[in-house]
C-alpha cells in the first residue's frame, strides 16, 4: 500500500522548519533552523528580523529536508503549511513559499492551524495515541485546554485571558536577570530553590487561565527586594503556575471522564510540570503523554502530521490562501 508523504512548513515565529512525514506518524526528516542566538541580544523575538531570517534560509532547508528523507518533490503527496496563529510577517514567508511550491509542482496545498500542530506532535511520539483525549497546549504564545474529539474536531474548554504561560516564564526570567529564552532558565534555577514564597493563584469557575497576576507579583517582589533569593522565587513561580494547570486539567478530566492527558507546546519540556503531571496521572490511574523534546517547540513535523489528517479528510487550500495571525483553533 502506498505511503502518504506530507511536506510540512513552519514559520510562525522564530523557527524556520521543513519536514517530511509518512502517514502522519513517521518522521523522515525534520530540519529546524532556530533564531534564538539572533534574538537573544534583544531579549525577545523581533518580528522584522524573524521574517528576514525565514526568507534567507527557507529554500535551503527545503532541499535539506528532501535530502535527509531521501525523497524528491515528485514523491510528495501534499504540502502542509502553518496558516496561523503567529507573527504575520513570519507566517507570510512560509505561506508564500508553500503556495509557490504547490503552483510549480501541482501538489495539493493544505492549511494547518499551529495550535492543532502542537497537538499532532504527540502522534509522532506515540504510535498508539488516538483521540479522544484532553490536551493542554502550553507554549510561548498559547495556553489552551482542548477536548480533542477526533483528529479534526476540537473543542476549546479553556484558554488564557491574558499572558500565555510561556510569555510569563520569559518575563519572570527577564526580571530576575536570566535573559532569553526564559523557560529553560527558570526551570534550571528553580531546581536550586524551594517554593516557599506565597504567590497569588487565579481561579475561574470555568476552565480559563490567567498568568498576569502571578507575573506581576513576582516582578513586584523582585523590585521590593532586589536581593530576594532568585532560585526560591523561580521555584515558587513555577510551582504556582503548575498548580493552576493541574487544577483545570483535573476539572476537565472529571467532566469528560477522559483516561488520557496529552501535554503539548514548548513549555511541556519543563521538568517540574512533567513531574507534576506524572504524579497526577499516577494518582488518577490514567495515562499522560508528552512529545519528545524536539517536537515540543515549533517544528514542521507536527505541521506535517496535522496536515496529513486534514489532507485525508479532504481539506485542501487554493492559491488564495493567506496568513491569519490570530487564527483560532478549530477554524
Amino acid at each position: 500500500m502506498k505511503k502518504t508523504l506530507i511536506m510540512g512548513i513552519e514559520s510562525s515565529c522564530d523557527e524556520t522548519s521543513i519536514s517530511i512525514v509518512e502517514d502522519g506518524r513517521k518522521v523522515l526528516s525534520n530540519i529546524i533552523n532556530s533564531q534564538i542566538k539572533i534574538h537573544e541580544e534583544y531579549g525577545g523575538v523581533v518580528p522584522e528580523i524573524a521574517s528576514r531570517c525565514h526568507t534567507e534560509v527557507i529554500n535551503g532547508i527545503m532541499k535539506q529536508a528532501l535530502k535527509e528523507a531521501k525523497v524528491t518533490l515528485e514523491d510528495i503527496d501534499a504540502i502542509a503549511v502553518t496558516q496561523g496563529p503567529g507573527l504575520v510577517g513570519a507566517l507570510l514567508v512560509g505561506v508564500s513559499y508553500a503556495k509557490g511550491l504547490s503552483f510549480v509542482t501541482g501538489k495539493p496545498l493544505v492549511a494547518v492551524n499551529h495550535i492543532e500542530g502542537h497537538i499532532a506532535g504527540n502522534y509522532l511520539t506515540y504510535e498508539e495515541l488516538k483521540p479522544p483525549f484532553i490536551c493542554l497546549i502550553i507554549s510561548g504564545g498559547h495556553t489552551h485546554l482542548v477536548n480533542v474529539k477526533s483528529y479534526n474536531d476540537f473543542e476549546v474548554l479553556g484558554k488564557t485571558r491574558d499572558d500565555a504561560i510561556g510569555e510569563a516564564f520569559d518575563k519572570v526570567a527577564r526580571v530576575v536577570g536570566l535573559g532569553y529564552p526564559g523557560g529553560p532558565k527558570v526551570d534550571n534555577l528553580a531546581k536550586e530553590g524551594t517554593s516557599n514564597i506565597k504567590l497569588p493563584i487565579t481561579h475561574f469557575e470555568n476552565l480559563d487561565f490567567s498568568f498576569s497576576g502571578i507575573k506581576t507579583a513576582v516582578i513586584n517582589l523582585n523590585h521590593k527586594d532586589p536581593n530576594i533569593n532568585k532560585a526560591n522565587l523561580c521555584a515558587s513561580f513555577q510551582s504556582a503556575v503548575t498548580e493552576m494547570l493541574i487544577n483545570n486539567v483535573k476539572k476537565a478530566i472529571n467532566i469528560y471522564q477522559s483516561d488520557k492527558i496529552v501535554i503539548a507546546g514548548g513549555v511541556s519540556r519543563n521538568s517540574f510540570i512533567r513531574k507534576s503531571f506524572d504524579e497526577l496521572a499516577n494518582d488518577l490511574g490514567i495515562k499522560v503523554f508528552y512529545p519528545e523534546p524536539v517536537l515540543c517547540t515549533d517544528n514542521a513535523a507536527m505541521i506535517a502530521a496535522a496536515g496529513y489528517y486534514n489532507f485525508i479528510n479532504g481539506e485542501k487550500a487554493d492559491l488564495t490562501l493567506n496568513a491569519i495571525p490570530n487564527l483560532k483553533i478549530g477554524e
